[in-house]
């Protein structure tokens, strides 16, 4: 396999986490009730942004000479990575407000993925990196203020005298 420079390292982790973000995304929509619909929308928005950061970072993948087998890998362990995290954080939860806990975590995790992915490449120069980050970068950035947004609202009718 071959070797990856930081910039492709981090271009594969952004690919996997979007990778795993399509799955988290349908595994928090599971947990909402009907009495939240504008969540739902929210998530299955956020689903396809993930699904399209997947395609647009394959296809940039395949612009590094020899190296989309490697950066393809990467992003596969990333994912692996981050539903292990997924799952060990939910642990099989239905509660919708530990969902979107992991969600905000997790955007928050990917906006910095991509500010990083952004200032590796203010070095590089790659410009068709920079028009994917261009791209990328404020809708992770809307992403995690909907998953924070989505948590308040939820934590907003939670009894905080209950017994967790």
């Amino acid at each position: 396999m071959a070797t990856l420079t930081k910039l492709e390292s981090k271009l594969a982790e952004v690919l996997g986490l979007a990778m795993a973000a399509q799955h988290a995304a349908q595994e928090v929509r599971g947990m909402l009730g009907s009495e939240h619909e504008a969540l739902d929308k929210r998530l299955a928005q956020a689903r396809e942004d993930a699904r399209e950061t997947q395609k647009r970072c394959t296809a940039l993948a395949g612009s590094f000479k020899g190296k989309k087998t490697a950066i393809l890998e990467s992003a596969r362990a990333t994912m692996q990575e981050a539903t292990e995290m997924r799952e060990a954080y939910l642990g099989g939860e239905a509660d919708p407000l530990d969902g979107f806990e992991f969600l905000t975590m997790a955007e928050a995790g990917e906006v910095g993925h991509w500010s990083i992915v952004d200032k590796l490449n203010a070095k590089a120069g790659n410009a068709d990196l920079r028009t994917l980050t261009e791209w990328a970068l404020p809708i992770h950035q809307r992403h995690f203020q909907e998953a924070l947004d989505g948590s308040l609202k939820l934590a907003a009718h939670e009894d905080p005298d209950e017994e967790a």
